[in-house]
This record gives C-alpha cells, structure tokens and sequence, in this order.
C-alpha cells in the first residue's frame, strides 16, 4: 500500500482572453487582493487560434498570461476557478462577457487548466469544476496531448510556459 503524502505547492497561472486591454490590468488588480503579487505577466498577444469567442466578445481579442509570486494548494483550483467565473460576470456587460479568465496551475511536470466543461479526459475536482492536463514537460519540451487547445500548442506559448517552468524551478518548485 503506497502511503499517502500532503501534495507540494504549485504556481498558480491564469490566461486572460479580451478585447479590452484595459481589462487585463482591472481583472489583475482584483486577483492580487484575492491571491498575492503577480511575478510574471506575458506580452499582449493576438487571441487568432479560434473563433470560438467572438460572437460573445467580439473581434481582434488579446490574450496575456500571469503568473502569481506565492505558491497555492492544488485543492484550491474549483475555488480559484468559482473566483475567476465571478470576475468574468462583474466585467459583463449585460449577458455578453468582455472577458474569459482560464486559472490552472503549473508543477515542473505539468500544466492543468479548470474548466466548468465535461469531457472524457477531463477530471471533477468539485464545486462544478473540472480540471485538465493541458500540456506536459518531457525531454526538456513542453507537449501538447491530442485534446490540448490549438493556441496551448502555439510556439509562443510554450515558451511562455518554458519561462515560467524556469520561474517555477529557480523557487524550489516539485513536480
């Protein structure tokens, strides 16, 4: 029988979809009250790899990337992603969101987003919340799996996640 073990600290990330900049930083003021300093937040980049948001959110979308100082509990990710839906419905404007925020955390080893989607590859974690491995580090490269989103297999991407794996691994960071 393997004996059970309290699970390591893990970096908390959260990817930020909009067509309003200016909705980047208010969504990050709010989530530094709620989860500490932000250590790393990514250039401002085209939100292209689908369209899956426009009619909701209109066109030219922008995607960024932060990454939180202060390492989380992985069984706070239902909690964090109730958060961030909260968030998503305060920058609303009527039924339509201005904003998708996609928490998820990140080990040496791995990288899981929460969802509030079912799927076959997907696990319940609680609260209506389920989470994803998106992506995992192999052979000194981050890989994709046959789900991951098409913009999560983006070159630039993946090396937003290399920098953050770096980030992650220079605090001490398990995988």
């Amino acid at each position: 029988m393997g004996k059970i073990k309290v699970s390591s600290q893990v970096r908390l990330i959260c990817g930020m979809i909009t067509q309003d900049e200016g909705l980047f930083e208010r969504a990050s003021q709010r989530m530094i009250v709620e989860f500490g300093p932000i250590d790393y937040r990514s250039k401002i980049l085209s939100f292209d790899h689908t369209d899956y948001y426009q009619a909701e959110m209109g066109p030219n979308l922008k995607r960024r990337f932060v990454s939180f100082k202060e390492l989380i509990d992985r069984e706070r990710l239902s909690e964090i992603k109730c958060f961030t839906n909260t968030l998503e419905e305060e920058f609303s404007e009527g039924e339509r969101r201005q904003m998708n925020l996609d928490p998820g955390y990140l080990t040496l080893d791995k990288l899981v987003l929460a969802t509030t989607k079912d799927h076959s590859h997907r696990i319940y974690i609680g609260r209506g919340i389920y989470a994803e491995v998106t992506l995992h580090y192999q052979n000194k490269k981050w890989r994709p799996y046959e789900w991951t989103y098409p913009d999560y297999r983006s070159k630039e991407y993946l090396e937003i996640f290399k920098e953050l794996r770096s980030l992650a691994a220079t605090q001490g960071l398990k995988s």
